[in-house]
């Protein structure tokens, strides 16, 4: 029996997939589950529809996603903190937050989850990995100064 997926299910498919099962699998577990539904022509022809749509949309934050790491990437990010008395130690590290913060008063609202820092104990030029979208990442370089 063909059915379409509505979720993803472990060892048969993912979400809006058309796939081949058992028919007493689908009728008695699948579809009262909600987890799929019959792959009937109008069906199909409804999630091929969505399917274009949802295309459109990804590829529209595809985009705004790009904009947005070379925005990042033409700006210059300086984190400003406090050092020991040998002006090159750092009180604490830098954290991803920081990062977060010198970002967003540049203009660039960035998700902190997204972004991966190594252990920053001293003054000096760093990078970090931001993922913006599922295919868009990005390496920043910036700066740790001195206040």
């Amino acid at each position: 029996m063909e059915i379409i997926l509505k979720k993803d299910v472990e060892k048969i498919g993912f979400k809006n997939e058309i796939v081949s099962v058992k028919d007493g699998y689908a009728r008695n577990f699948l579809i009262p589950k909600g987890l799929a539904i019959l792959a009937t022509d109008s069906a199909k022809k409804i999630l091929e529809e969505n399917l274009r749509q949802q295309a459109k949309k990804e590829d529209a934050k595809v985009d705004a996603a790009k904009k947005l790491a070379e925005e990042i990437k033409n700006s210059e990010v300086i984190i400003k903190v406090k050092v020991a008395e040998d002006k090159v130690k750092l009180f604490g590290s830098v954290k991803v937050s920081q990062l977060t913060d010198a970002l967003l008063s540049l203009g660039h609202n960035v998700d902190s989850k997204f972004i991966k820092l190594t252990s920053i104990k001293e003054v000096g030029d760093y990078t970090a990995d931001i993922r913006l979208h599922r295919n868009v990442s990005i390496t920043l370089p910036f700066k740790v100064i001195a206040e």
